[in-house]
C-alpha cells in the first residue's frame, strides 16, 4: 500500500485531506492522500510510489490556479512547497520547484539581480510558473528561464532542458503535458541597481492591489487573454460584475476574477464560468479559454 511505502520512507502525508484547505480559491473535496515531501529526492520517490501502486497523482505547488471537484480526488496530491531552496550561481540563481515566485523575486532584489520584478506578487511557485509560463506586465517566465531540471516519470529519468527545449508559449510549456515533474530551474538575471529593482517591484505591487481582489479567495485570472481583447473589459461591459452563482461571484473590483464570497463550491464556479463564456461569445463572438485547472 502507498501509505506503507511512505511510512517506511518517513515521508509525511495525510489521508482524506480537504483540498479547500490548500487551494487559494478555498474550494474542493477530500484527496485520498496529501503528500508533503521535504526535498526533491522525496518528491521523486513519492511520484514513483504512486505509479508503482497504480494511484493517480497530481503535483501541487501553491494551488493558486487549481480547483478540486466537490467530490474530491481519488488519488494523491503531492505538494512541492517544502522543496523551496534558492541559491546564487554567479549572476544566475537556482531555485527548487516549490520556491514561491515572490520569495525568489525578493531574493533576486536582495542580491541586486534584475529580471524577476514582474513576478513579485504572483502567488504561484517556480514549478507552477514553468508549467504554465506564468507572466504579467509584458514579461513571463520564459524571459528569465535558462535551464530546467525535471523528472520524466514515464522513463524514470531526470532530464535537463535548455530554454529552447521548454517550448514556451502563452501560458504553456513542454511541462504542461504532465509527463515531467519540474525539480529545479536556473534563472538568468542581470546585475542592476537595487533601488531601481525595488521601485519596479513596488510599482507592480501597487498596481495589483489597486486592480485585483487580493483580499478575497480566488484562483487568479479566470480566462486566458484573447488576442486584441481584454477579458475583464468585455465582462464588465456585459454588466456581469458582481453576478454570482451560489458563493462564486464575478469580482466587483476586476471582472476577470471570480471570487469565493463564502461557501462557494466547484459546481458554483463551473456554472458561473459557463454563463460568462456564453455571454461573451453571444455578444463579442469570442470564445474564452479557462486558465483554471479543474481536478477531479
Amino acid at each position: 500500500m502507498l501509505s506503507s511505502l511512505l511510512i517506511s520512507s518517513e515521508i509525511k502525508f495525510k489521508e482524506n485531506e480537504s483540498m479547500s484547505l490548500h487551494t487559494t480559491m478555498k474550494i474542493g473535496g477530500k484527496a485520498r492522500y496529501f503528500i508533503t515531501p521535504e526535498n526533491t529526492k522525496e518528491l521523486v520517490f513519492s511520484v514513483n510510489a504512486c505509479k508503482d501502486e497504480g494511484i493517480p497523482f497530481v503535483i501541487a505547488g501553491n494551488l493558486s490556479n487549481s480547483v478540486f471537484s466537490d467530490g474530491g480526488y481519488d488519488g494523491a496530491v503531492i505538494s512541492t512547497l517544502m522543496c523551496k531552496g534558492v541559491k546564487p550561481m554567479g549572476d544566475d540563481i537556482i531555485c527548487e520547484c516549490g520556491a514561491g515566485l515572490s520569495a525568489v523575486a525578493y531574493y533576486a532584489y536582495k542580491n541586486s539581480l534584475s529580471g524577476l520584478e514582474f513576478s513579485y506578487g504572483i502567488p504561484g511557485t517556480v514549478g507552477g510558473a514553468l508549467v504554465m509560463n506564468a507572466g504579467a506586465y509584458g514579461s513571463d517566465i520564459s524571459t528569465v528561464a535558462k535551464s530546467v531540471e525535471a523528472y520524466d516519470h514515464e522513463s524514470g529519468k531526470t532530464v535537463n532542458f535548455s530554454v529552447e527545449d521548454c517550448e514556451f508559449s502563452y501560458r504553456h510549456s513542454v511541462f504542461s503535458s504532465g509527463r515531467y515533474v519540474v525539480l529545479s530551474a536556473v534563472f538568468a538575471l542581470e546585475k542592476d541597481c537595487k533601488e531601481k529593482i525595488k521601485s519596479a517591484m513596488d510599482d507592480f505591487t501597487s498596481r495589483r492591489k489597486e486592480k485585483q481582489p487580493l483580499d478575497m479567495p480566488s484562483a487568479g485570472s479566470v480566462f486566458k487573454r484573447p488576442e486584441g481583447r481584454y477579458v475583464g473589459q468585455m465582462i464588465e461591459e456585459l454588466g456581469l460584475k458582481g453576478f454570482s452563482v451560489g458563493g462564486a461571484c464575478v469580482s466587483t473590483k476586476h471582472a476577470g476574477f471570480i471570487v469565493n464570497n463564502g461557501g462557494a463550491t466547484c459546481a458554483d464556479l463551473k456554472k458561473l464560468i459557463e454563463i460568462v463564456k456564453e455571454a461573451v461569445y453571444d455578444k463579442y463572438s469570442v470564445r474564452l479559454e479557462c486558465e483554471i485547472k479543474f481536478i477531479d
